[in-house]
């Protein structure tokens, strides 16, 4: 490439550099890691069960239609199951983020706080 093409990235300016010092702290890295910990696998695992639920209302008519008691059937069982497991997730990712997630992200806010970041 040319460089007259290349574009020069300015420095960045002090206030700048102590955020990008906090992004780089092994706080923040922890707390990142926390974070993509609880929330890639669950997401992934969401996913899997909601895929699994589409591909048995679309290949396994017969199986989700399988009566279990009155009109109630395995497809209407399975839905209904993908609401609550929705609200499971829901709240045990709010515990975890009460007694995890909340408490790391506090100390790193008090600390930008103390260098006047916030």
């Amino acid at each position: 490439m040319d460089k007259e093409h290349l574009v020069a990235i300015p420095p960045p300016t002090p206030l700048e550099a102590k955020y990008l010092a906090v992004q780089k702290s092994a706080e923040f890295q922890d707390l990142r890691r926390r974070y993509r910990g609880w929330v890639i696998p669950v997401t992934v695992g969401s996913l899997l069960w909601y895929l699994a639920y589409v591909l048995l209302a679309a290949y396994a008519p017969d199986f989700m239609g399988t009566p279990l008691f009155g009109n109630i059937n395995v497809g209407l069982v399975l839905g209904l199951l993908q609401f609550a497991s929705t609200f499971v997730v829901t709240g045990l990712y709010v515990r975890y983020a009460g007694r995890v997630l909340d408490p790391a992200s506090s100390k790193i806010r008090e600390k930008m706080e103390e260098e006047g970041l916030l």
